[in-house]
């Protein structure tokens, strides 16, 4: 997940999600799914229809990761919540899961994964990695035999990944473990060696694998030592032997009376008179020296990239390129993978997606892309970053979410902490505290606004009810209001007021704006309403953005840079 783990544990908290409709129509063919990756892989993703796959999952770190919303000015640091809990556990769901293993076609994993579980035991890490072997045979199943996958872990359980992934792909289709330098060591590391690096397992579905290799520039003080001379045209060059390092009869040939090395020339009669012809023979003063091929700079390539990458920082806070969300990666990281391994037009999926840096990157590419993620907070903040981003030109499809009354409904018995954040979103409001233990202080989302004498920012509180509701309730979010200073409160039902709750609502009086109008202090929003449209939130808004960090505005039509693909 970007990671961007928006993936909670499948297997700690399995969830029965609501069936993607497939007669829904598709107007792009990027998509945006909200679900277990495991089953929107298996009921809606083809097989090899994938040309590139990154995935940054869950590293079972045993660590909750929260989510920083943006706060403005004068306002207390408290809006985050747990976007992810990075725990597994043994239970039933991975019992299930494990099973599958053994039972599925591909028989190398079949005997890994016992061989795991007896080395192992019935412990977290065994958990962990059941799940993503799952999760890696269906992804292997969806990518087209010129695919590729890229899966981003650091050191808590590579070792046991790799073996998993050479399991699915086969140890044959293997070809890198990239080093991702992060950021340099920290003086905290006592009792080890700091942990600077990521890895990154690299593997391809075939030897037809797309690869563009990827260059950057050369050092400048390799340019000084090497390209030293110049022709009569001013063109700048370096020269190098034509001697071929191993013996090659057919290569030793007498060249304009120049004698061959003892090993042979490097290159055939044809091509001598081709460099010949284009001015790149650089001939001796004598007979007895040896004819040597000019390089000129104008035409040098960059130097190709290794498998140790430290020219890419992590993002830290003051970027503007940080969202908030935890263990974001560099929209860089991204681009280098996907330009190496896919071309123009080619469909990227990460099925991890957190906060959407690989969909990210794969739109400004001119890429098409899949995402999935298992909450609704990422996926609202994917659809909230493409579009600042990208704007209007930027199509795609979100599945999964609710798009009725029934739907919302449907969500709220199953999970109501999804319910809530998804509930916040359709008002552009943040999600307050999440499950945090004693958080319930009647408040499930924030919202900031600037007024029209920009005194500060002003906050309305947010209240969701997937169940029965009552004036109480109402008494209760005004209260709410009160003691948090607030402005305005939102009520967010999916039941009808009653005519007692709307009166309750406004005694709560207006709040009058210096712009001259009056808003209802206490509204109450029904989430029907809001999903057609009939109904919003009413305030001043004279900032927009002051709620979440605003992406970077990507230019218009934007074009991949040059690749050297030889």
């Amino acid at each position: 997940m970007d990671s961007e783990k928006g993936q909670n544990s499948p297997l700690t908290h399995p969830a029965d999600f609501r069936p993607i409709n497939p007669q829904k129509p598709m107007n792009s063919t990027n998509s945006l799914y909200y679900g277990d990756n495991l089953h929107v892989l298996r009921d809606h993703i083809p097989t090899e229809s994938v040309d590139l796959i990154y995935l940054d999952p869950p590293f079972n770190s045993k660590r909750d990761y929260n989510l920083l919303f943006k706060s403005p000015k004068g306002h207390d640091s408290e809006a985050q919540i747990e976007a992810f809990e990075d725990t597994w556990h043994w239970n039933q769901q991975a019992e299930r899961e494990y099973d599958e293993l053994l039972h599925q076609p591909n028989t190398d994993l079949a005997q890994l994964m016992p061989a795991l579980r007896s080395f192992l035991g019935e412990n977290d890490m065994m958990a962990y990695l059941t799940m993503m072997a799952n999760r890696l045979l269906q992804l292997h199943r969806t990518l087209k035999p010129t695919g590729s996958l890229y899966l981003h872990c650091d050191p808590t359980a590579s070792h046991y990944l790799k073996i998993v992934l050479d399991g699915v792909f086969g140890k044959e289709n293997f070809r890198n473990e990239i080093q991702w330098k992060r950021h340099s060591a920290h003086n905290n590391a006592t009792r080890n060696f700091a942990f600077v690096m990521d890895s990154i397992f690299f593997y391809v579905k075939t030897d037809d694998a797309i690869f563009n290799i990827p260059r950057i520039e050369h050092d400048p003080d390799y340019i000084e030592k090497f390209f030293r001379f110049t022709d009569e045209n001013g063109r700048r060059y370096a020269v190098n032997s034509l001697k071929n390092p191993s013996i090659r009869p057919n290569l030793t040939y007498v060249y304009k009376g120049y004698q061959p090395p003892p090993s042979g020339w490097t290159c055939n009669l044809e091509k001598m008179e081709q460099y010949d012809r284009e001015g790149r023979l650089e001939f001796p003063k004598t007979k007895e020296g040896r004819i040597r091929l000019r390089y000129f700079l104008d035409e040098l390539k960059g130097q190709p990239i290794g498998n140790l990458w430290d020219d890419i920082q992590a993002l830290s806070g003051s970027q503007s390129e940080r969202l908030g969300y935890p263990t974001q990666k560099p929209l860089a990281l991204l681009d280098r993978i996907i330009q190496a391994s896919s071309n123009e037009g080619d469909l990227i999926l990460d099925p991890f997606c957190g906060c959407g840096t690989a969909v990210h990157a794969a739109q400004k590419l001119n890429r098409r892309w899949i995402g999935i993620d298992i909450t609704h907070l990422a996926v609202s903040l994917i659809e909230k970053r493409l579009k600042d981003a990208f704007g209007p030109t930027c199509q795609f499809n979100v599945i999964g979410t609710p798009e009725d009354l029934d739907a919302a409904r449907d969500l709220a018995n199953r999970d109501k902490y999804q319910f809530q954040w998804w509930a916040v979103s359709l008002v552009g409001a943040q999600p307050y505290q999440g499950k945090k233990k004693g958080a319930d202080t009647g408040i499930d989302g924030l919202k900031f606004f600037h007024d029209l004498d920009q005194q500060g920012a002003r906050k309305i509180v947010i209240s969701v009810k997937g169940g029965h509701i009552k004036p109480d309730d109402i008494r209760a979010l005004n209260h709410v209001r009160e003691r948090e200073k607030a402005e305005i409160a939102l009520f967010l039902t999916l039941h009808d007021p009653t005519p007692a709750m709307t009166a309750e609502a406004a005694a709560a009086g207006l709040y009058e704006s210096p712009n001259g109008q009056k808003y209802p202090r206490l509204q109450i929003l029904t989430i029907e309403a809001l999903l057609t449209n009939t109904a919003r939130a009413e305030h001043p808004d004279y900032q927009p953005n002051l709620n979440f960090k605003k992406a970077k505005k990507e230019a218009p039509g934007g074009k991949q840079r040059e690749l050297d693909l030889s």
